[in-house]
């Protein structure tokens, strides 16, 4: 089984770019049928109100019975003193099995990472290029499992990309994914340093085409009940969302 773990689904409302004014779900759909992609972990792109953008993501996911998990996303500023509430509703109400965030709304906070440990979900936090808080995050809650999208950097930023690559290897609790890198040399060294074990399979669509990101997977090479790992073993380890695709 292939399992995307990032893609946005739905529309934003700031209308300042591509992330933040729509990611039609229909046309990731196609990429992703046509590459043998069977499952994708969604979630909003940026949104004034995550707690509506949320709810939209739901609606998504009701369209396409099983075909999707969904993460809630959060502001941590914005969302301040409401994350609880807006992650309790996302998890009680349409069983959403991890959390995003994103630094460009404001840096994770001990808020962000209490309400992912009290829910046991893994945090996908993007730190746009500013790993060293990783540092910081990975050993205060070594209960929560944190995904890093993009290697640390959608910017390619090789320098953010080695600070997390040496981050996977040296905390059981912090994890890569693979959307966006461009530089193929520094996902080698991510499996190869971190194990195949911590690096997960992204597209970051429907912006990026799901079924390019894959074939990067596909080159490395690896055997099959390691390549395996990646696609989506990992993935379901980390949500314990194993029951719910299977």
């Amino acid at each position: 089984m292939i399992i995307d773990c990032h893609c946005h689904a739905g529309k934003g409302d700031l209308l300042t770019g591509p992330w933040d004014t729509d990611a039609p779900i229909e046309t990731y759909l196609r990429r992703a049928q046509t590459a043998g992609i069977d499952k994708t972990v969604i979630f909003s792109p940026f949104h004034s109100n995550y707690a509506q953008a949320n709810a939209r993501t739901a609606r998504i996911a009701a369209q396409y019975p099983g075909r999707f998990l969904c993460f809630a996303f959060v502001n941590a500023r914005r969302d301040r003193g409401r994350i609880h509430q807006v992650v309790e509703q996302a998890v009680s109400q349409w069983k959403f099995c991890g959390i995003k965030a994103h630094r460009m709304d404001g840096p994770a906070t001990r808020e962000v990472c209490e309400v992912a440990k009290k829910f046991r979900l893994p945090l996908l936090y993007d730190p746009v290029g500013q790993t060293d808080v990783i540092d910081l995050l990975a050993p205060q809650y070594p209960e929560v499992n944190f995904i890093i999208p993009h290697l640390g950097s959608f910017a390619d930023d090789w320098r953010a990309h080695l600070r997390v690559i040496d981050q996977i290897s040296r905390y059981p609790n912090v994890y890569a994914d693979t959307s966006a890198v461009r530089r193929f040399d520094y996902l080698v060294q991510a499996v190869k340093r971190g194990g195949p074990h911590k690096v997960l399979f992204g597209s970051d669509g429907p912006w990026l085409h799901p079924g390019l990101e894959l074939q990067k997977i596909r080159l490395l090479g690896l055997p099959p009940e390691l390549e395996a790992l990646i696609l989506g073993e990992n993935l379901l380890r980390l949500t314990d969302s194993v029951k719910l695709v299977r």
